[in-house]
């Protein structure tokens, strides 16, 4: 099949998501399972909060996405800001179903036809690519929630997932730049 800029940008989508689930996974698992829990303030986020609230977007976005509204009527988007202090195997089962669900319903994208299909979330319009943008920048927005909150738990035993402040030019050396 010849590549076109449609399926040429989903493959690049599905890239971007599977960089920032796996952006998302390293810092998760640097925490303990209490400091997945924590809070700076009670207003705040946790990373459990933010992993139950991605998972139920993801949920509830991508089942039966050609079909019904990425807002599904039983959602409880609420309850996702709720810290309900699920153990960390429960918040990572939860964090894989979301991914789940998003790949399972984008990778099957075959077409230009499919990637102009209408959607609706929240009863409005967009065309597929526009639903992959939406919710590829919400879900980076979340990860770098996560991240930064993981960092500050973390302080100096937290393991660089970048390059390190500080070493830029012996990583632009190693690369030969």
């Amino acid at each position: 099949m010849k590549e076109t800029m449609q399926i040429g940008y989903l493959q690049s989508a599905i890239r971007e998501f599977e960089a920032y689930k796996d952006l998302g996974e390293k810092a998760i698992t640097q925490l303990s399972g209490s400091q997945i829990h924590w809070q700076p303030n009670p207003e705040s986020n946790s990373v459990a909060i933010i992993i139950k609230h991605l998972s139920g977007n993801m949920v509830s976005r991508w089942s039966d996405f050609l079909h019904t509204d990425g807002e599904k009527a039983d959602r409880n988007r609420d309850a996702e800001f709720v810290d309900t202090n699920e153990d960390f195997a429960e918040l990572m089962k939860q964090w894989g179903s979301g991914w789940d669900c998003l790949f399972n319903a984008i990778k099957p994208l075959k077409d230009d036809e499919d990637m102009r299909k209408i959607v609706y979330i929240r009863k409005k319009p967009h065309t597929v690519y526009q639903a992959l943008n939406r919710q590829l920048t919400h879900y980076a927005y979340h990860i770098g929630q996560i991240v930064y909150i993981a960092k500050q738990v973390k302080g100096k035993e937290w393991v660089n997932l970048s390059i390190p402040v500080g070493k830029s030019a012996d990583f632009n050396k190693a690369q030969g730049m």
